[in-house]
């Protein structure tokens, strides 16, 4: 493969983690770190070791030497990044969710398709080694016909201010955590049966003050097969990430349990150092998660699209996916309001 040089738009939370993993990706070259914030962009390209930084959004996307751009900016900056990538025919990837709503998605994807260059949907969740190894096994007939796929995505709440704010995000705990989950139950059942039907609840049950989102939420999917899916939503679980899914068969099961699961168990007095990603305590009994951008996926799916942008060939994740997450957000929303079974709109 040629060398991939890449420019990061973000110096964030996301940023961070996909700078992880492609730290042990091959053929690549972070050449250029954006940010909003000069001080944001110097520090995170001095922190890991990138040549250059800009605040210059328009330079950066006239650049010629850079191969692959990956949108890791605020969920408001999404749209408008994008459609200029896609302007000056860029390969771009974009962290989760593709977009606040359905039209914003449906903009990015149209832009990208006629621009006629590599787009690629950033979800961790299918890239995760033991996710991916429940795939094989699916496809292996393993567990016979899937017919319930349950996930659950929970923390005790976002990392950044602005992701309180459901004006700037797009929606609360199931906007945030839920496109994890249905893509991994897409994923599970076959992209070939269609998510058709969902029902969600959602509340603010803790943390009123902070967001006029819900902080958690329930989503059921009803697949053109005759599937269900079940997601669980929450950003008031405390302890650290939680992310686990369940697949049963019509022969058999799989568990993954990325977080829950982990090989080292721990209790120390004072604390010892990084835990896992949204851990409230670093000391006492803790199960610290070795390798997170690994177990996570961050480093499956930057290798991915790296070797994707080198050889010219379409992700298996792309913005036609984030664009299909999108609408079934959307249609998730309109039934919590109606409380009743609301079909997707595709």
């Amino acid at each position: 493969m040629s060398n991939v040089r890449i420019a990061m738009l973000g110096s964030g939370f996301v940023a961070g983690f996909y700078m992880q993993g492609l730290a042990n990706v091959n053929g690549q070259q972070v050449a250029l770190n954006y940010s909003r914030s000069a001080r944001r962009a110097k520090e995170f390209a001095a922190a890991w070791a990138i040549p250059e930084s800009t605040t210059n959004l328009p330079q950066a996307i006239a650049r010629d030497d850079i191969d692959l751009y990956i949108i890791a900016l605020p969920n408001e900056e999404h749209l408008p990044v994008s459609l200029e990538l896609s302007k000056a025919r860029r390969n771009q990837v974009c962290t989760k969710p593709l977009a606040r709503k359905r039209s914003e998605a449906k903009k990015m994807f149209d832009a990208a398709r006629r621009a006629g260059r590599l787009h690629g949907y950033a979800e961790t969740e299918v890239f995760a080694p033991c996710v991916v190894k429940a795939r094989e096994t699916i496809v292996n007939g393993g567990v016979g016909r899937v017919l319930w796929v349950r996930s659950r995505e929970s923390h005790s709440g976002p990392h950044s201010p602005h992701f309180w704010d459901i004006e700037k995000t797009g929606g609360g705990a199931m906007n945030d955590l839920a496109c994890h989950c249905v893509e991994a139950a897409r994923y599970f059942f076959g992209k070939e049966d269609e998510i058709v039907e969902v029902m969600a609840w959602g509340a603010t049950l803790v943390h009123h003050r902070k967001t006029k989102g819900e902080d958690n939420a329930l989503l059921v999917l009803k697949f053109s097969g005759g599937g269900i899916g079940h997601c669980e939503l929450s950003w008031t679980t405390r302890g650290g990430l939680d992310l686990r899914n369940e697949i049963h068969g019509s022969e058999g099961s799989l568990f993954t349990d990325v977080t829950r699961g982990t090989p080292i168990s721990s209790f120390t007095p004072r604390a010892a150092g990084y835990v896992v990603e949204k851990a409230d305590i670093d000391f006492g009994w803790t199960r610290p998660l070795p390798e997170e951008a690994f177990a996570y996926g961050y480093q499956g799916e930057m290798r991915h699209f790296v070797e994707c942008a080198a050889r010219g060939e379409t992700p298996r994740e792309t913005y036609e996916d984030g664009y299909k997450v999108n609408c079934i957000l959307d249609a998730g929303y309109q039934s919590m309001r109606s409380k009743k079974w609301v079909r997707v709109k595709y």
